[in-house]
């Protein structure tokens, strides 16, 4: 087992680890929604639940990468944290999640149909938009907050972390968004988070592998 596996281990899910940050952080991004559902803003609010609940799916099946492999998982967190979830997984990574969704959202143009460089928005934002993101974790990277042990899933070779990593949050999120009835958006979403609690209670506390 890699050393910055091992430290994820040593650390997952230590409540001694608080620190008093998160809730305000925490109350921003309560704010945050708040103020969409306020404006009866529906679609930013589920879309941006769902972006928030295929990266719980992501984390899930990376803490089982380093269960069943007992070397390392894809992405780790060692580093600082007021709370590790688990062990790609921390709290302010978690909240950070909870409000990119909404923020990509917000970016997207109103007419489906419009086009970017000639591409349809909404293909051309989620390949843009993911490239953005894991640029923005090779710098994490590079100052050791996101640890690679995998050559594969590293720096040069970012592609899937472009098309695992970061696509499906965003083809999730917009879908939701764009989808017409609320009933169906509810029913999305419910779905995703309903599979992330029942995974996350299974192999966290129930068989506790992650």
């Amino acid at each position: 087992m890699t050393e910055s596996a091992k430290q994820s281990l040593a650390i997952l899910r230590d409540p001694s680890l608080f620190q008093w940050y998160v809730i305000p952080i925490f109350v921003i991004v309560f704010y945050i929604y708040s103020a969409e559902i306020g404006k009866r803003n529906w679609s930013v609010v589920l879309g941006g639940l769902a972006f928030w609940g295929m990266d719980w799916f992501n984390e899930i099946w990376n803490g089982l990468v380093l269960h069943f492999t007992r070397y390392s998982a894809c992405w780790l967190a060692p580093g600082k944290t007021a709370y590790l979830i688990l062990c790609g997984l921390n709290i302010e990574i978690c909240l950070m999640f909870a409000v990119l969704g909404p923020s990509f959202l917000k970016t997207l143009p109103k007419d489906k149909k419009t086009k970017i460089l000639g591409i349809p928005n909404r293909p051309f934002l989620i390949v843009v938009n993911s490239i953005m993101c894991v640029a923005i974790e090779v710098i994490l990277n590079r100052a050791d907050a996101l640890v690679w042990d995998y050559w594969w899933w590293n720096f040069p070779f970012v592609l899937p972390i472009v098309v695992v990593g970061y696509m499906p949050f965003m083809a999730a999120a917009f879908f939701v968004h764009d989808m017409e009835k609320m009933k169906n958006k509810i029913i999305a979403v419910s779905a995703i988070l309903g599979v992330d609690a029942f995974l996350f209670l299974l192999f966290a506390f129930g068989l506790k592998w992650i």
